[in-house]
């Protein structure tokens, strides 16, 4: 569908997408209600939009407080994720790729673990800025060693997985020499969990999304050509090394402040974009419906995390990677391994 706001400016809109990111939208909106009313007590959908409206209910508590924040959260992270996995997607043409893969992840848990290890953190609020710091600095690391006269997606991925390794080996480290007290604070932001977090949290995050969409805007239209091999993009006119170092940056960015703001969460950068590019059947991925996808699944696995063995709360991000691994084994039969 092609529209005309100005004479100068034309937009092409892909149908399916529309419909798929519309239904998408009502979906996450209908998830978020549901969050809002289930939990150890139960709140019913009337009670839930007064308190939300604020005016003066019993369950200002736990829904204003405990429920509301933890949910817009999480829909902010699952869209930053969703985002992330298809931008580096996107950049590595491989659909097994997401900033897990290149470091970002492994980044932010080493940097964690060494500023708690030396004392450099004082207060728990400047884990968030530790954990990105480190998310950034992997992911340039991989970046430098990985380019040889141009940066190869294959070499990238490699490197990624390397430097992942190696600085989930200083993490194994500090867990087997530190306190039992310690480590437990540790393996506990590892799994990555929405539990105990809020607007504190979901605040910072937001600023970041919304100061990107300038950015987000330019991503789609310059990924397009990155499609192509990258002989046929030079041909076309496209700067294939700068393109793919806006988008890498753009989506490590995303990735590193999703990390610090709720651990690293696995496997939803991995399947939001698949499953969002197999809903619109683009040869692009989407990345509106990623988005959406992303905040769609992360919802959905903390309400999930949240009621499955009451009253306890299993972490957000065991869950994802439970689900997640069986959908890579399924991926990796439907042809992402040749690809890979």
């Amino acid at each position: 569908m092609l529209l005309r706001p100005t004479p100068r400016l034309s937009l092409l809109l892909h149908r399916r997408s529309l419909r798929t990111a519309a239904a998408l939208l009502v979906l996450l909106l209908a998830l978020m209600g549901l969050a809002a009313c289930v939990g150890q007590t139960f709140v019913a959908p009337g009670e839930v939009w007064r308190t939300v409206r604020g005016q003066s209910t019993p369950y200002d508590l736990v829904v204003n407080e405990l429920r509301v924040p933890r949910i817009v959260l999480g829909a902010l992270v699952g869209a930053a994720l969703g985002l992330a996995g298809a931008l580096v997607q996107t950049v590595t043409r491989n659909p097994l790729a997401s900033p897990d893969v290149i470091g970002v992840g492994h980044g932010a848990a080493a940097a964690t673990v060494l500023a708690l290890a030396t004392g450099a953190v004082a207060s728990p609020g400047a884990v968030p800025l530790v954990a990105v710091a480190g998310g950034l600095a992997a992911a340039g690391l991989v970046y430098v060693l990985a380019w040889r006269h141009g940066m190869q997606p294959s070499r990238f991925v490699l490197t990624g997985v390397g430097i992942g390794v190696a600085l989930s080996a200083i993490v194994q480290l500090y867990l087997t020499d530190s306190e039992l007290e310690a480590a437990e604070q540790v393996k506990l932001w590892l799994t990555g969990s929405l539990n105990g977090r809020g607007w504190e949290q979901a605040g910072p995050l937001a600023v970041v999304l919304l100061l990107s969409l300038p950015a987000l805007v330019w991503a789609g239209r310059a990924a397009r050509p990155l499609g192509l091999d990258p002989e046929t993009a030079a041909a076309l006119g496209v700067r294939v090394d700068r393109t793919r170092l806006g988008l890498t940056v753009l989506g490590v960015v995303l990735a590193a402040c999703a990390t610090g703001a709720a651990g690293p969460i696995g496997f939803v950068a991995l399947t939001a974009p698949q499953l969002a590019r197999r809903l619109t059947r683009t040869p692009q991925l989407p990345l509106v419906s990623s988005a959406l996808t992303g905040a769609v699944v992360l919802v959905g696995a903390d309400l999930a995390a949240r009621t499955l063995v009451p009253p306890l709360e299993v972490p957000v991000g065991a869950l994802t990677s439970l689900v997640g691994g069986p959908y890579l084994l399924w991926l990796l039969g439907r042809g992402g391994r040749s690809q890979l």
